[in-house]
């Protein structure tokens, strides 16, 4: 036991504290979730879905905690903006770990919807979190999901009774703002039952004076029919560590569709385990990643067919540029019984360096008869053919490249069914390629 040790030493000096700061729910499963992580440990490379990050690294250095749930001395309404034109959205804030109280606004949500911390959650809806929080996210099965079961205090949650349609996106904006090297245990709970409709869009960001390491699990309950949306976007700072795992489970005939976007990162870490449990549940995950200098993006995915008629659509794509590495893994599982089962995994690459890095490995496991089943993966540069034929007609090499470049992930872009959210992402990637993408103006932070 190494780095584990001192995560392990400070809840059991500190347990009192966790506990007194948060609510029962929470800490009734802490116990089991510090024995699973005290007897596996955090992922080695050793572990087939962490092969190529190094785990131990990114959570060695001594972060502190806010376990004494100290209010962020900050407004973030009044700092930071992060607004998608054209979107009307219910905008809410975690600044580090903490849910903030939402504004007038975001607070009239419509019957049958609700967006609060998973604290107030405990106490308005305590039959709902004592069976959802905790189901999903097995502390057996992963170390950063029994650390964060372990230490988080609170959380946020969304709730969309059954046949209720959200009216608006639900924006939630992940802020890393302390005056100290800082570590945040973020969670998340959504149920939405049966029939429910909902978007949500989450934005991370940090403001780049310290070094930040976030762990991020969430939780998605889809009842029978439900529809949901959930948009990731990343703009954080190389100074920042991220950990998000995404656990959902589908029932017939849901839809969950997932889109990663990773814009600036310092390492990030994204794993997404999709069961679809009912028949004819669809799942669509799809992921871009602009990376440069020496970031590392690593997405893992395990799509489980469990049931008959049920379909995946996987599309990844990555640029990478000097020297940041980049990984994915997807899995696509069809058991036993999955028949009529319907899947497309892609992923392509586009390294603009000779010094970037991409490990690929898509995989197909199938125990069923008839299904229709695909997968495949590239790695490459850039089309050379496709820059001379631009040049020729006047368009300088760099344009060129960032033409090339645009139009490759755009295959992504365009799937984001949310027309304001498309058009904004399709922005903010060319500002990426641009190098300008930290003079997005939006807030306070983007000027400090």
């Amino acid at each position: 036991m190494g780095v584990e040790q001192q995560y392990i030493e400070l809840f059991d000096s500190q347990r009192d504290l966790i506990d007194r700061h948060s609510v029962g729910v929470l800490n009734a499963r802490r116990a089991a979730a510090r024995e699973a992580f005290a007897a596996h440990g955090l992922p080695t490379r050793r572990d087939e879905r962490c092969k190529y990050t190094d785990v131990a690294e990114a959570f060695a250095p001594d972060y502190g905690l806010n376990l004494g749930r100290i209010v962020p001395g900050v407004d973030p309404y009044r700092a930071y903006r992060c607004q998608v034109p054209n979107l009307s959205t219910a905008l809410y804030f975690v600044v580090n770990d903490s849910f903030m109280s939402p504004s007038p606004v975001a607070a009239q949500q419509p019957e049958g919807v609700t967006v609060c911390s998973l604290g107030e959650a405990a106490r308005r809806f305590p039959d709902v979190v004592d069976n959802c929080y905790g189901r999903l996210a097995d502390p057996a099965g992963d170390g950063i999901t029994a650390l964060n079961t372990m230490l988080a205090q609170d959380g946020l949650f969304v709730h969309v009774a059954a046949g209720v349609k959200c009216p608006r996106t639900l924006q939630v904006v992940n802020m890393s703002a302390a005056s100290l090297d800082l570590m945040a245990t973020r969670r998340v709970l959504l149920v939405a039952e049966a029939g429910a409709e909902a978007s949500l869009l989450f934005c991370d960001h940090s403001d780049g004076r310290h070094n930040y390491l976030t762990t991020q699990v969430v939780e998605a309950f889809l009842g029978k029919g439900a529809r949901v949306d959930f948009y990731s976007v990343e703009e954080t700072h190389a100074s920042h560590r991220r950990f998000c795992h995404l656990y959902a489970d589908q029932q017939a005939g849901s839809r969950f569709t997932f889109g990663g976007i990773t814009l600036m990162a310092g390492l990030t870490r994204n794993r997404l385990d999709l069961h679809l449990g009912g028949e004819g549940a669809e799942a669509r995950a799809y992921g871009c990643v602009v990376a440069d200098g020496e970031e590392h993006v690593d997405n893992n995915l395990l799509v489980d067919h469990a049931a008959p008629g049920c379909t995946s659509d996987l599309l990844y794509k990555y640029v990478l540029d000097d020297r940041a590495t980049g990984v994915f893994a997807g899995r696509i599982l069809v058991r036993e019984g999955a028949e009529h089962t319907a899947s497309d995994e892609t992923n392509a690459n586009l390294c603009a360096s000779p010094d970037a890095r991409m490990f690929t490995r898509p995989i197909l496991e199938i125990y069923a008869d008839d299904v229709r089943c695909n997968h495949g993966a590239t790695v490459g540069r850039f089309d050379e053919q496709a820059l001379f034929y631009m040049r020729q007609r006047g368009i300088d090499e760099s344009e060129a490249r960032l033409l090339l470049q645009h139009a490759f992930v755009n295959d992504v872009i365009r799937r984001i069914e949310l027309e304001p959210v498309r058009d904004r992402l399709s922005y903010l990637v060319e500002m990426r390629f641009r190098g300008l993408l930290h003079r997005c103006g939006g807030c306070e932070m983007c000027h400090s």
